[in-house]
């Protein structure tokens, strides 16, 4: 039963929001650790090993790591109080001109990159420090990452970073249609294939796609989940091929498989078109940056936060802040409308939603 004990306290310091970590493990160490003379006692075999407290605590406290590590993570990597209160809204307002708004609070200094100009390749290089150096490093790439609200940003800054990449891209064109609804090809001839050309919707890939060996690219589709191929899952692109191209996977269960990825009929599900879009096209985009939203599940070592403008989704700081295993690999970079950089920005926290939780 103590072991457990010791998951159900693994799951509940990693999937809910605990304020008070220690004050948890206080209030139950002794059921945690009740087994710990015990299974000494069989390493040593010593039947008469007797223990302190202080010693059961630290020997139940190692078997916690180790089911945390086996997980990717730690308890050096649980979060921060001030982390916790990001999302549930409950900061202060800073005392300068933002305190007549709501939402707005102010990020420590150690976290921001702070600079009288802003400039975007600040955020890319205190994230990918060393890059042109770095870019094969399989441990280098799976580790960081750069969040930030919008996909428009987002392709701006996986251009910007694949191209300090050495080599020349390889571009994929997809073949966009209208599906035929039964009126043969009326709808092909009413919408023009360089109009089809030019959509662009969240969740599909582009009608251009640059590739590069070596750079990171996230799978928009469910391939296999077997497999780990799920929306979401992080790859390297090792080959590029005409048909199609070779990934192996960087997060996940399944970390260093080798798969083909090929193109695919993609028709999104949530639009505003007039006509059933089909693009066929490889389910990738480039992911040396990624949205906010769509990180959600990941697990990085070193985060930069780009803010050009404030979030706008209840929750959305809370997200990109915890993606982060460790403080020390958070680093945010707010922008202002007078092109320098500031601490404050934005917290979107609905608080109504925590009105009819229960509370302990």
């Amino acid at each position: 039963m103590p072991r457990q004990l010791r998951l159900l306290f693994v799951y509940i310091i990693v999937n809910c929001q605990v304020k008070d970590v220690l004050q948890l493990w206080r209030s139950h160490w002794r059921c945690l650790c009740e087994d710990v003379v015990y299974q000494q006692r069989r390493l040593t075999r010593n039947n008469d090993l007797q223990l302190s407290d202080n010693q059961m605590e630290f020997y139940g406290l190692a078997e916690i790591e180790k089911l945390l590590g086996a997980i990717g993570k730690s308890l050096k990597k649980i979060p921060t109080k001030w982390v916790l209160d990001i999302g549930d809204g409950k900061l202060d307002l800073p005392s300068n001109e933002y305190s007549q708004y709501d939402q707005y609070i102010e990020i420590p200094s150690k976290y921001c990159i702070q600079s009288p100009i802003a400039s975007i390749d600040d955020v890319i290089t205190s994230t990918y420090d060393g890059l042109e150096n770095s870019y094969k490093s399989t441990t280098y790439l799976r580790e960081r990452a750069i969040l930030t609200p919008t996909n428009q940003v987002v392709n701006h800054l996986n251009d910007l970073i694949m191209d300090k990449i050495p080599g020349d891209p390889i571009v994929y064109y997809s073949s966009d249609m209208v599906q035929d609804d039964g009126t043969g090809e009326q709808g092909n001839s009413t919408f023009p294939i360089e109009y089809l050309n030019t959509i662009k919707i969240s969740g599909l890939p582009v009608h251009e796609l640059r590739l590069k060996e070596g750079i990171v690219v996230m799978l928009m589709r469910n391939l296999s989940q077997t497999l780990g191929l799920c929306n979401g899952t992080r790859l390297i692109v090792r080959k590029c091929m005409k048909h199609t191209v070779q990934c192996e996977v960087l997060s996940g269960n399944n970390v260093g498989a080798i798969h083909l990825i090929p193109r695919l009929d993609m028709c999104p599900s949530d639009t505003k078109l007039p006509f059933n879009f089909v693009r066929k096209q490889f389910p990738l985009q480039v992911c040396f940056a990624m949205t906010i939203n769509k990180a959600q599940g990941q697990s990085l070592s070193k985060v930069g936060l780009y803010l050009p403008k404030p979030v706008f989704c209840h929750g959305q700081l809370y997200v990109a802040i915890s993606r982060v295993t460790s403080p020390y690999g958070l680093k945010v970079y707010i922008e202002t409308d007078h092109g320098s950089t500031t601490s404050i920005t934005k917290n979107v926290v609905f608080e109504e939603i925590f009105y009819k939780l229960p509370t302990t």
